[in-house]
C-alpha cells in the first residue's frame, strides 16, 4: 500500500513523492537505503539532543540531570531503524520516522517518565520541577525529534498522528539536508554540508535562545 504524505502548511508534494517512491521499492533496497542514509546518526543524534537540552535550559532551568535525561529521549526516536534489519518497511506504523516520530507516543513516553522521576526526586530535592512541568519537558524533547525531521529534505515524512493516522508529513521548508553518508565519509564535503544545515537550522536558533533565557533570568533576579 503506498504510504500517503502530506505537507504540514502547505507547500508542494515533490519530496513527499519522492521519499513515497523509496518506500514502495523492494525489501532489498529498503535495507541498502537504510544503510546508506540512516547508518551515520551520528551528526544528527547530537543535534536533537542539543535541541532537548536548549529547551531544558528554559523549561527546567538550572537541572543538568534533566537536560541528560531530555537530550537521551530526543535522540531515541531514531531507534525504530533496528525494524529495518527485522524486515519492517520503511512505511510501516513501526518503521522509521513512524509510531516512535508521534504526538502520541511522545505524550505517553513523556507521562512514564515523569511521574517516577518527580516522585524520586520529591523527597530529596528542594525547589525540583513539578510533574506538569517535567511532563512538559519531556514531551518537547521527544516532540522535537519529529519535527526536526520533518524539515529535512529527504526519506519519508513524520507520522505525527501514529496509532490513529498512519499519513506522513514534512513542513513545505526543508532546510535541513539529508544525505547518503556513512560514518566513514563523514568527514567529507558531502558531510560537512550536512553540518552546515544543522548548524544553521538548529544549534545557532537553540544557542541564541539559551542565551535570551540565562539574559532573561538574570534581569528578574536583579529586579
Amino acid at each position: 500500500m503506498p504510504v500517503r504524505q502530506r505537507m504540514l502548511l502547505g507547500g508542494t508534494l515533490r519530496d513527499a513523492r519522492r521519499g513515497a517512491a523509496l518506500a514502495r521499492s523492494g525489501p532489498e533496497h529498503l535495507r541498502c537505503a537504510t544503510l546508506a542514509v540512516y547508518s551515520a546518526p551520528v551528526a544528527s543524534a547530537f543535534t536533537h539532543a542539543f535541541a532537548a537540552a536548549a529547551l531544558g535550559h528554559v523549561l527546567v532551568p538550572r537541572r543538568p540531570a534533566l537536560w541528560l535525561l531530555g537530550a537521551l529521549c530526543a535522540a531515541a526516536p531514531d531507534l525504530d531503524v533496528i525494524g529495518f534489519r527485522l524486515g519492517i518497511s520503511y512505511g510501516h506504523l513501526l518503521g522509521h520516522r513512524g509510531l516512535s516520530h508521534s504526538l502520541p507516543f511522545a505524550a505517553l513516553s513523556a507521562v512514564l517518565l515523569s511521574r517516577p522521576w518527580r516522585h524520586a526526586t520529591r523527597a530529596g530535592e528542594q525547589g525540583a520541577p513539578s510533574t506538569l512541568r517535567l511532563w512538559t519537558y519531556l514531551f518537547a524533547a521527544i516532540t522535537s525529534h519529529g519535527l526536526l525531521d520533518a524539515l529535512t529534505n529527504g526519506g519519508l515524512g513524520v507520522a505525527f498522528f501514529a496509532p490513529f493516522d498512519g499519513e506522513r508529513y514534512f513542513f513545505p521548508w526543508q532546510p535541513i539536508e539529508v544525505s547518503p553518508i556513512s560514518v566513514r565519509r563523514f568527514f567529507t564535503a558531502r558531510g560537512w554540508r550536512v553540518l552546515q544545515s544543522e548548524l544553521l537550522v538548529v544549534w545557532l536558533p537553540a544557542l541564541l535562545v539559551m542565551l535570551l533565557a540565562s539574559g532573561w533570568r538574570r534581569m528578574r533576579s536583579h529586579s
